[in-house]
């Protein structure tokens, strides 16, 4: 007998373990040799990482797909791992060898740093594995991989070197984002940008030649900045070309001279710097400044760097900044003051000196976004360093055009326009780090600097000797020191034995080892039977934060490095599913700082797995954020309970499975109707889970299952059940136990605990069950009567029309309404006699009869072809009705004029954050839809 209530806190682990142990999850579990396959690679958390909703969603999302092909009978995999999340990792065994005051990294050397980190990884790593488990993901976990395991590691070291011998990695001095806190490069994504209230300093830049007056405009031109400090590697002025004040100056290609420094700069036409902006002059300072960079790079400017690596002012002894500037005692005076400040105590300095100096015009108040690293916490530096990049451009050509010609698909296709612009626009991917965790660049440095890059130190060795031995015939041996000797004669015999080697520090972009996710982790570069058989995968589930990070990079390395048999290149999945965000119920960004942050966990200890999933899925449709409230989770909950219910109700009244029992051979209307409806449902699903239309799926099951099935069929039943008919019983009872079979195995990929659950609870009375729920067929049925079901729904239709009315003019539920149906075609008025009785219990109708026009102070609503009446004159009054939806609708309609008159305030949605503008836009639809329900019931009471 089923529990009165369904605990999901004592059946999930039960459920889940039991999964384990029968190796539900693992590879071609259930399905027939040479099935086709289905694979998915999961997007690898962090190894620090723990579940947050975004995780919640893309996991749920895989894993329905999992489960739906796998019980279609696909040899399934869901390829799990981790990352080593580079920075993230190394900050915390950090953080976590301070907060035991033992000695830094620095102190004990890299090796041993290296052994702390994966001594933590054993200990406390991976944490998020236990989470996804908890929200039912049934993944094979036997072939867990991580980026940093051997066979990955590997795969890392193959790609390098094999794309550094064809011209694709190289070394560059370019700018990058640099976060100052942890002393390293980081990507793009590791950027975050923080609204700042800060200030915008206007200077004064003599003009060669002049004089400089503060008072006298001829003899400067001015220039604005919220950064002072980076003014010291200031190289140029740029004016738009068209602008009129600066053509002369332009045309005589003149100077202007750097306040503090004296150095001599020219002004230069770049389209870059905006005549209506300020003064429409910009310093341009090209090693600090992403797009003074570019235009540096134009015009052939020097590129002088004035920070080092903890962002302090670094000018003494710094040859660039030095560099054809006069030797005068301001300068002096400028490096004795600022030189070892860290940038935002040099920029005091640096604005009370230009002002004591009548260079500083104005200090204005200036809010504005300034980047940050997400790690460090600190604002990030544009910084001009020596890094490893990737030829992205070359890479991206065959990638852009493998979605370009349709072999790879993007849901929904709009994130394709995204896609294109940034592959179109792609800049040289920096893939190097100045961490000690990851993957240690496989690049080795002679003593003049030339690299090697190979397999290992020995074949690095070997490319060295041939190298000198090329440049340096009598070359005879390498001193200590590391310099090179060529003392003997030539045509001495050569006895160098090892040249003195440096292996490059830096470690690889966490995102590089991620990008060969797809093959890596089915054991390329070995030729694996996994990776022929799974090669390429059929779908990615992620984020549209991470399309050009993660997903276009893994579409540029397989395309590179995975060909087919005649050497075509091989796409590394077929379909790009983007979800979208999930928010706050009003609409905001969940942020910890904001304190609206919902923990899945949480959620799932409190309501279920099942209520969670099943919440994200209806609410996940295809390019609309979710805004996640508890209340909708808590709903979901509901709708679990009312299937329990409805299960238990079954078992009550005796509904148990017959074998071979085809509904086609039912005889009653009802029990066809609800068989056809499953049929229709089953298809729908169906259609929709390919088709990535999970909202759709969801919502096609809650319809059927809470209104079809639990709130109309089984009260439909009911009659039947306590009747004295017992072959419709008997017909009633198996159709109740075969629907309930389908319903709950068309639940199980979205809700796995319960439908488990209730396949093995019921299957304790009947045939026994060959095999758990999830490697059970999925349905795929046929059978349909249009006539019944044409019939049943027009009487749910009629019975769900009258209540409604009677809702919207407030008629007293317990109170008896004639029902009069006007213009009933001869179908219709079968229908109304074979369902009399029940049209009566249902509709609270105290008669039924056939009218030619309404009765007098009847209320109306069309039906098909004929109009339901129900006098109501003397059961409500009809003039306090008319009255009070009167001040309804009046009410509805000042709501909706207010809210459009704040969505039509340019000022108001320029200004009011995305989500009070969203909430806004929710308020008005509410009130549209309520204006229009009182409208109805007003014409209704017309007559």
């Amino acid at each position: 007998m089923l529990d009165k209530n369904y605990d999901a806190a004592k059946v999930e682990p039960r459920i889940y373990e039991a999964w384990e142990k029968e190796g539900a999850f693992r590879a071609g579990a259930g399905a027939a040799p040479g099935a086709e396959t289905f694979a998915i690679v999961i997007p690898p958390p962090n190894v620090t990482g723990s579940l947050h909703m975004g995780h919640a969603l893309n996991n749920t999302l895989q894993d329905i797909l999992i489960r739906f092909e796998r019980m279609r009978g696909k040899d399934v995999l869901w390829q799990v791992g981790l990352d080593h999340a580079g920075i993230a990792t190394q900050m915390v065994v950090e953080r976590q060898m301070a907060e035991r005051q033992e000695p830094n990294r620095r102190v004990i050397g890299r090796e041993a740093f290296v052994d702390k980190v994966w001594k933590w990884k054993a200990e406390s790593g991976g944490t998020i594995i236990g989470q996804l488990k908890r929200l039912g993901a049934s993944a094979d976990w036997s072939r867990e991989r991580f980026t940093m395991d051997e066979g990955l590691s590997k795969a890392v070291l193959k790609v390098f070197v094999e794309l550094y011998r064809q011209g694709l990695i190289y070394k560059d001095k370019r700018l990058v984002n640099w976060d100052p806190a942890l002393e390293t490069a980081i990507s793009d994504l590791e950027v975050i940008q923080v609204e700042t209230k800060g200030k915008l300093y206007h200077f004064r830049y003599p003009i060669e030649g002049k004089t400089f007056d503060p008072d006298d405009a001829t003899t400067f031109i001015t220039v604005a900045t919220t950064r002072p400090e980076t003014m010291l590697g200031d190289t140029a002025v740029a004016v738009h070309p068209e602008d009129e004040r600066y053509q002369a100056f332009v045309a005589a290609k003149a100077h202007a001279i750097l306040p503090l420094v004296g150095r001599r700069i020219p002004i230069v036409a770049d389209e870059y710097s905006d005549p209506e902006k300020g003064s429409g002059a910009v310093k341009i300072t090209p090693a600090h400044d992403f797009n003074d960079f570019e235009v540096g790079k134009r015009h052939k400017l020097p590129m002088i760097s004035v920070l080092d690596r903890q962002a302090n002012i670094a000018i003494a002894g710094n040859a660039d900044f030095l560099a054809g500037v006069p030797a005068t005692a301001a300068l002096a005076d400028l490096v004795s003051a600022v030189d070892g400040l860290d940038r935002f105590t040099a920029r005091n300095s640096i604005v009370a000196m230009m002002e004591e100096q009548g260079y500083l015009d104005k200090i204005e108040d200036h809010g504005h976004t300034v980047p940050h690293g997400d790690r460090g916490g600190v604002p990030i530096e544009p910084f001009l360093t020596e890094q490893w990049y990737v030829d992205a451009h070359t890479l991206a050509q065959p990638a852009i055009a493998s979605v370009r010609e349709g072999r790879t698909d993007f849901v929904p296709k709009n994130w394709e326009k995204t896609y294109f612009e940034w592959m179109n626009n792609i800049q040289p991917w920096c893939i190097s780090r100045q961490l000690w965790w990851g993957h240690q660049i496989p690049a080795w440095y002679g003593p003049d600097g030339t690299i090697f890059v190979a397999y290992d130190e020995s074949e690095a060795q070997v490319e060295a000797l041939q190298h000198y031995r090329s440049l340096y015939p009598n070359l005879e041996r390498v001193s200590t020191d590391g310099t090179l000797s060529s003392a003997a004669p030539v045509g001495s015999p050569a006895d160098i034995l090892e040249i003195a080697l440096r292996r490059d520090e830096d470690v690889l972009d966490t995102w590089f080892s991620s990008a060969l996710w797809p093959f890596s982790t089915l054991g390329w570069p070995e030729a694996t039977p996994e990776l022929a058989r799974y090669y390429p995968t059929q779908v990615l589930i992620t984020g549209f934060d991470i399309i050009f990070f993660w997903v276009a990079r893994m579409m540029m390395m397989g395309l590179h490095f995975m060909k087919d048999a005649e050497g075509k290149p091989i796409e590394p999945f077929k379909d790009v599913y983007i979800h979208a965000l999930v928010r706050d119920e009003k609409g905001a960004k969940m942020s910890k700082s904001k304190g609206n942050v919902i923990d899945p966990l949480g959620l799932i200890d409190e309501y279920g797995a099942d209520a969670l999933r099943f919440t994200l899925t209806a609410m996940a449709a295809q390019g609309r954020d979710i805004k996640l409230a508890t209340s909708r989770v808590e709903g979901y909950r509901n709708f679990a309970t009312k299937l329990w219910n409805a299960a238990r109700f079954a078992e009550m009244n005796g509904a148990v499975r017959v074998d071979g029992f085809e509904p086609s051979a039912a005889r009653e209307k009802l029990n066809r109707w609800i068989a056809t409806e499953t049929t229709r449902t089953a298809n729908a699903v169906t259609e929709a889970i390919i088709a990535y239309r999970f909202n759709d799926a969801a919502n096609a099951l809650y319809r059927f299952v809470w209104n079809n099935f639990c709130d109309w069929y089984l009260e439909l039943v009911k009659p039947v059940l306590n009747g004295e008919d017992e072959a419709a019983k008997a017909e009633t009872r198996a159709t109740i136990a075969w629907t309930l079979d389908r319903i709950v195995t068309l639940l199980h990929p979205i809700m796995p605990f319960i439908t488990e659950e209730l396949w093995a609870r019921t299957g304790e009375t009947g045939p026994a069950r060959s095999q758990p729920l999830i490697l059970t067929a999925w349905p795929e049925l046929t059978f349909e009567d249009s006539d019944a079901a044409a019939e049943i729904n027009w009487l749910v239709e009629l019975i769900s029309t009258v209540r409604s009315v009677r809702s919207e003019i407030n008629v007293p539920p317990g109170a008896q309404v004639p029902l009069v149906i006007v213009g009933a075609s001869s179908v219709t008025a079968e229908r109304l006699a074979t369902h009399d009785t029940l049209i009566r219990r249902l509709a609270r109708a105290s008669d039924i009869t056939a009218a030619d026009a309404p009765p007098k102070g009847a209320v109306q609503a069309v039906l098909g072809e004929s109009t339901i009446a129900l006098p109501l004159e003397g059961v409500i009054d009809l003039a306090a009705e008319r009255a009070r939806l009167g001040k309804e609708l009046d009410k509805a309609a000042k709501e909706i004029a207010k809210i459009e008159a704040k969505l039509g305030n340019e000022q108001f949605v320029s200004r009011a954050p995305e989500e009070v503008i969203e909430e806004q836009r929710d308020r008005l639809a509410e009130a549209s839809e309520l204006k229009a329900k009182f409208e109805a019931a007003l014409e209704r009471l017309k007559g």
